[in-house]
């Protein structure tokens, strides 16, 4: 079993949280709320294209793609009972830089076959099983834009301006479901991923090739069908993580919007399975519920996995507009799981409320040094126990984090009141520069602008992490809090 949390540095500071006074919480009433409906998570209801977009400070030259995030805005909702934020209409937001401008900003819903009726649109060929507008991830993969979506769906592709090209199944070779959250192991040119389905007895490790078929499938045998959102990779193992979160028959059969409950009987447990094939070594651990993972690598005899972690129970299935209830606001962990010793220990990095965590994505499955997180009050808010128990003082704040995960410190670049802040995804300077140090790049984030009411897109130079904004790239509109995004550089 795990061992007991370590507490959290005495020389963090923890106390930045608190500098304004937290707004105050309003009294229960008869008015039902729809928190992930309101304020910065509200949906927009319109497509914006908007050209050479002005700009606060200057756009580095060096950066030329275009940066894609993606998440919930759900299209013509009547009924907000009936709605889960997890479950809304996938859109895509995009900025495209190049030589120093803004060249341009998109949203575009992803044209599943529901979304396609719902605008009046024409579906093109026949519609997949479990077709959904996925709303979870975007990723570059193989020259391809694909957006991802857990449990079911298969990829959506897009093209350059967003526009939906059609499901993807990797040439054929995808068999079944797929994963929000892939793994790319630059060095070997794979794609990981791991896929669970509520019907299946097992999970599926998929890898996908250099050539961009699914070379190789295994099959992981699970009791109660456990929702598996994320996973981490090292040089040599797979690491699965799973929680007592599983999926709940009878909760299907009533028409449950999320069917997953939290399941004292599940055990937690962290599985170790070998890229080269064999058998999977079970570690069992304290029951929580991981968010996301930050990124893994192998010490010795170790394997070292960072995560943002919430306490147990986690409850997914909110009612009406609901998102994951139940736990409170997640903290960032290091699990250590002893290959030699056979045992996991599990210690807190930093216990302030943080989500979606980033690393440099050419370090995924070696050793990192930096992270990158983000802090919004509104989501903190939404997040809040189902009973109506507010969190604690220090969640209400509006920031980015920078990790340095080998000092154990931590730069906090504080935001306005209301500028609530999305993933944060690092961009090299220069990624073919072998010398570069880890963090020679920039943090770059859409953070909701209260003056204007519409979103920035926010450029934070690392290396100077709590200094004024390299460039604020400002939006013709708002792009709600929702998911993740990757850069896309130019080929």
């Amino acid at each position: 079993m795990a061992r007991r949390r370590s507490r959290p540095r005495a020389d963090w500071p923890a106390r930045e949280w608190a500098r304004d006074p937290p707004p105050r919480c309003p009294a229960r009433s008869p008015t039902r709320h729809f928190p992930f409906l309101e304020g910065a998570f509200k949906p927009v209801t319109e497509e914006l294209t908007a050209f050479d977009l002005p700009v606060t400070g200057r756009v580095p030259r060096e950066l030329n793609g275009r940066y894609l995030r993606t998440g919930p805005n759900v299209l013509g909702l009547e009924d907000p009972r009936a709605h889960h934020w997890m479950l809304g209409d996938g859109m895509v937001h995009g900025v495209r830089l190049g030589e120093g401008r803004a060249e341009w900003y998109r949203n575009r819903w992803v044209r599943s076959s529901q979304v396609a009726k719902k605008l009046g649109e024409p579906y093109p060929g026949p519609v997949p099983p479990d077709d959904f507008p996925c709303n979870t991830h975007v990723i570059p993969h193989r020259g391809r834009i694909l957006a991802l979506q857990e449990s079911g769906p298969l990829p959506y592709e897009l093209d350059d301006e967003l526009n939906t090209v059609g499901t993807y199944d990797f040439r054929g070779t995808l068999e079944g479901a797929f994963t929000a959250h892939t793994k790319f192991d630059v060095h070997a040119g794979e794609l990981h991923a791991i896929a669970y389905y509520p019907t299946w007895d097992h999970v599926r490790h998929l890898v996908v090739d250099p050539a961009g078929r699914v070379s190789r499938s295994t099959r992981i045998p699970v009791t109660d069908a456990p929702m598996i959102h994320d996973f981490a990779l090292t040089e040599r193992y797979v690491i699965i993580l799973d929680m007592p979160v599983t999926f709940d028959p009878a909760g299907a059969e009533r028409g449950d919007i999320v069917p997953y409950v939290w399941n004292d009987r599940h055990p937690a447990r962290i599985g170790v399975l070998p890229r080269k094939g064999g058998a999977v070594r079970w570690f069992e651990v304290d029951p929580v519920y991981y968010s996301h993972t930050l990124n893994a690598y192998e010490e010795g005899p170790n394997l070292v996995i960072d995560t943002t972690n919430f306490d147990a129970p986690f409850l997914v299935a909110g009612n009406g507009s609901g998102g994951p209830y139940g736990a409170g606001t997640p903290r960032l962990d290091r699990w250590t799981v002893d290959l030699r010793q056979g045992r996991v220990r599990v210690r807190t990095l930093d216990d302030r409320p943080q989500e979606f965590p980033r690393v440099n994505e050419g370090l995924v499955s070696r050793r990192h040094r930096y992270g990158y997180s983000a802090a919004a009050a509104e989501m903190a808010v939404a997040y809040q126990a189902v009973d109506g128990n507010p969190p604690p003082d220090r969640a209400f704040s509006n920031a980015l984090i920078k990790h340095d995960l080998l000092r154990g410190t931590s730069q906090v670049h504080r935001l306005p009141r209301g500028a609530a802040a999305s993933e944060a995804v690092f961009v090299p300077s220069d990624p073919c520069d072998p010398r570069a140090a880890e963090d020679d790049g920039y943090a770059i984030a859409y953070v909701h602008n209260p003056e204007r009411g519409a979103s920035d897109l926010v450029i934070l130079a690392a290396q100077d992490f709590t200094g004024e904004p390299v460039a604020r790239i400002h939006l013709p509109g708002r792009v709600p809090l929702g998911f993740h995004g990757s850069w896309i550089p130019d080929a």
